[in-house]
């Protein structure tokens, strides 16, 4: 309210007073968590359509405004200490999340936009892609690709991996079956491509050292699907279909629904803690120190943007090693043989 102006109560030019804060903060919830319809509204509060939409897109622009910086994060120092320690324990180091895309129906596309937005749906949608961690907090999220994409046209478009490719990345290092490697990998389905940073399942895996690393797999990479799930069930305007002409606002609405999630991770993350294999992750903020409220990429110090030859090369260069299949299989048949030892060849 005190951010914006336009929640505080005011008088028109008659000195009638308007619609409270209440009344306008309670509509645009209820449109975000339970989908009511801007009719029902209307006979609820007392608001009219217009007036409801409008205020839904402001509250949107608002929560983005106010907490996007600190709830739409990268991961901090202590954040990368805490994943990587999970992935530890559950057989994966070096894990940083897991990737997948989710499909957003948009029911009022325009006709002249079909084509590019039906997919194999058969409905024009819009996609998300995001990386969820084991507590379901939505790390990456990049949306508003047609739907007619898959997910490798969303991973070539998605700023997942720039700062890898600039040189800016956080430097993870860790040790798996003897072998030391120096970045983090994501968790995805077959249908990504084979990249150092990306762990695939094994589509007919063959012997049981292998299928019991495409059980771990699979169940770990559930994660960011779990979290599809819980931001569709939280959030009823995502799991219906988006009744907006403009996919500027709908990508508002989107980022405003993961910035509250992630303050409801944020607020249950015991409760996420307790309920998964390991009690000993409670204890994860109080060890690492404190935690910084925020992580902007802009605090990153920029490297300068020249043409020569030594700054392309070392883009080149990382972008080769990102691309490098044979160091893709080189971890995966590490962290095989790491899960088959860590199990005790059960």
């Amino acid at each position: 309210m005190n951010y914006d102006t336009y929640f505080q109560q005011r008088r028109d030019a008659c000195g009638n007073l308007c619609l409270s804060t209440h009344q306008k903060l309670t509509a645009a919830l209820r449109m975000i968590a339970y989908g009511t319809p801007v009719d029902q509204i209307d006979e609820n509060l007392r608001i009219v359509e217009t007036t409801s939409i409008e205020t839904l897109k402001i509250f949107c622009l608002t929560i983005h405004a106010i907490y996007g910086r600190e709830y739409l994060r990268s991961p901090t120092p202590a954040d990368l200490a805490r994943l990587l320690r999970k992935g530890q324990k559950r057989g994966f180091p070096g894990m940083l999340g897991s990737l997948d895309c989710m499909h957003w129906e948009w029911k009022n596309c325009p006709t002249a936009h079909h084509g590019a937005y039906v997919g194999h749906h058969g409905r024009p949608t819009i996609i998300l892609e995001a990386v969820a961690s084991f507590d379901k907090w939505i790390w990456h999220s990049y949306f508003g690709m047609p739907g007619s994409h898959n997910d490798l046209n969303m991973l070539y478009s998605s700023p997942l991996f720039v700062q890898v490719l600039e040189g800016r990345a956080p430097n993870v290092q860790f040790i798996v079956n003897g072998a030391e490697y120096n970045q983090g990998y994501y968790l995805a389905d077959g249908i990504y491509p084979k990249w150092s940073n990306i762990v695939q399942t094994i589509s007919q895996p063959q012997g049981r050292k292998k299928k019991l690393f495409s059980r771990k797999q699979e169940a770990y990479c559930k994660d960011v699907e779990r979290a599809f799930g819980i931001l569709q069930s939280q959030f009823a305007i995502l799991r219906g279909p988006a009744r907006f002409w403009h996919q500027e606002d709908l990508e508002r609405i989107m980022n405003a629904c993961i910035i509250l999630h992630n303050m409801i991770v944020e607020d249950e993350r015991d409760e996420y803690a307790s309920d998964d294999d390991d009690d000993d992750d409670d204890d994860d903020a109080t060890s690492m120190g404190p935690t910084p409220s925020y992580y902007d990429p802009a605090d990153v110090p920029e490297i300068e943007v020249r043409r020569d030859a030594a700054p392309l090369g070392a883009y080149l260069g990382r972008r080769r090693i990102m691309r490098d299949e044979i160091c893709h299989h080189a971890l995966r048949n590490d962290l095989i043989n790491h899960l088959w030892d860590k199990e005790g060849g059960e």
